[in-house]
């Protein structure tokens, strides 16, 4: 069996507890050792195994190679070991004010809060917990639209951003509100002069998101966060993809609110965080109502393992960040270059430098996208032809670009991340070629673009 790419954690459970993890590297795999017996879990990241596998009626020759780091990334082992002792002996409510239990787990939730807010430069105050993303988004938009209503009510966000700010615009739009859905250039990037043209005394909020899911193009934070602090506008950034990833400082770039997601950066899924700023004070209202926890903008009781996963996520994500990117940097290079020096009519989509380059967003023009993504089923990427799993109409992302349908049913994403191999990436662009080639050698439209035929300009005939 291949070695690439596994990652090993150790499991314990002795006497029906587990024991303290503390791994060893050995050899490039991690051993725990408890009272002189080696236990091992494999982890994988993006290996094949041996054995055939049959899922959802899919006959697979193994466990595909992951490359959707976009929908999610694997749990980093550190992580994993960080939390083991909030599932097993400290298992006590954080809110508990009375008692040992209550006290240790508190003071967890508090250490996680401070990593937290120690990668995005901001105070740990102004960090609030919440279940991820989508719920620290509809916090800061609905929150914050609610509670300046009798004065502002028109808001402005992109029409590329996360399918959970656009609905959460939408409802408002449904009570009333007016919203601005504003348009991206043919590289992803807003047109700033576009943005200022479109704030007006009414409004209370712009929402952009920071690194865009579909096709990684990184929006000017910075130039945003001046032009609307300039306009006392609130700014809130969807920042899911880009926390833990690029360097992020909400002072810096005059961020008021942003959302943040533990399984994006190799934390936990099931918890992420809202950053509200504290000075100039934002003020939201709450959208969950209870105990009045997180400040009374989030209540509910904390889960305490996923709280201290993120934070540990997070410290690893700040300690590591610029070996990441470069070590990223080169298999995104290798993956792109691999593809388009042995087949022809590849695109990126979206800007090529302003640009996360763990989201590789490829169009393979004459070719069908979900064709390709079941003859890649050795491979775990995305479509960009769905904007939800579900749905096979075109991305709306793609066609905000300026992409017509065919362009944006031929895109596929590869996710490249942390745990990512030269062998792996290597195998993905023998996969992909492999099945472009066979795909188009099937094709009538790919002879014709062949004998140099302009497909654009032939009248095809109904039947």
């Amino acid at each position: 069996m291949a070695n690439a790419g596994l990652r090993f954690v150790c499991n314990r459970f002795l006497r029906g507890r587990f024991a303290k993890i503390q791994p060893a590297v050995l050899g490039g795999q991690a051993a725990c050792t408890q009272d002189g017996t080696a236990w091992q879990k494999r982890f994988y990241v993006a290996v094949p195994e041996e054995a055939p596998i049959k899922v959802k009626g899919i006959e697979l020759s193994g466990r595909p190679l992951y490359l959707d780091m976009q929908s999610t990334t694997p749990v980093d082992p550190r992580v994993l070991d960080a939390m083991m002792p909030y599932l097993t002996d400290m298992f006590g409510n954080p809110h508990s004010r009375t008692h040992l239990y209550g006290w240790e787990v508190e003071d967890a939730i508090e250490i996680a809060r401070k990593e937290v807010a120690d990668l995005i430069g901001s105070n740990p105050k102004e960090v609030i917990f919440t279940s991820g993303a989508t719920e620290s988004n509809n916090i800061a938009i609905k929150g914050i639209a609610n509670f300046y209503k009798s004065k502002k009510r028109h808001l402005i966000t992109t029409q590329t951003d996360h399918k959970c700010v656009l609905d959460s615009c939408r409802a408002l739009q449904q009570e009333g509100w007016d919203i601005t859905y504003l348009p991206v250039q043919e590289n992803g990037i807003i047109d700033l002069k576009e943005l200022e043209a479109a704030i007006r005394e009414d409004t209370v909020l712009v929402s952009v998101m920071a690194v865009n899911n579909e096709i990684g193009v990184i929006q000017p934070l910075k130039e945003i966060g001046q032009l609307c602090r300039s306009r006392k506008v609130f700014f809130h950034t969807d920042a899911a993809q880009a926390v833990g990833k690029i360097a992020i400082d909400v002072d810096d770039m005059n961020i008021d609110c942003m959302s943040i997601s533990g399984h994006k950066l190799y934390g936990p899924k099931g918890i992420g965080a809202i950053y509200v700023r504290r000075r100039p004070r934002v003020r939201i209202v709450a959208q969950m109502n209870g105990g009045g926890q997180e400040r009374g903008m989030r209540s509910g009781t904390l889960p305490t393992a996923l709280v201290v996963g993120f934070g540990a996520a997070c410290k690893v994500a700040q300690e590591e960040m610029v070996a990441d990117r470069k070590h990223i940097e080169r298999l995104s290079k290798m993956l792109y270059e691999g593809i388009t020096s042995k087949i022809e009519h590849v695109y990126m989509n979206g800007d090529k430098d302003r640009r996360y380059p763990g989201n590789v967003n490829l169009s393979f023009a004459h070719v069908e996208g979900e064709s390709l993504l079941m003859g890649l089923k050795d491979i775990a990427v995305s479509s960009g032809s769905a904007c939800t799993s579900a749905s096979l109409e075109p991305s709306y992302v793609l066609r905000a670009l300026g992409k017509d349908d065919e362009q944006a049913h031929s895109s596929i994403r590869f996710g490249i991340g942390r745990f990512t191999t030269e062998e792996e990436v290597e195998r993905a662009v023998d996969l992909a070629v492999q099945h472009v080639t066979r795909l188009r050698e099937m094709s009538p439209l790919w002879e014709m673009v062949q004998e140099g035929i302009d497909l654009k300009t032939i009248q095809w005939s109904q039947h």
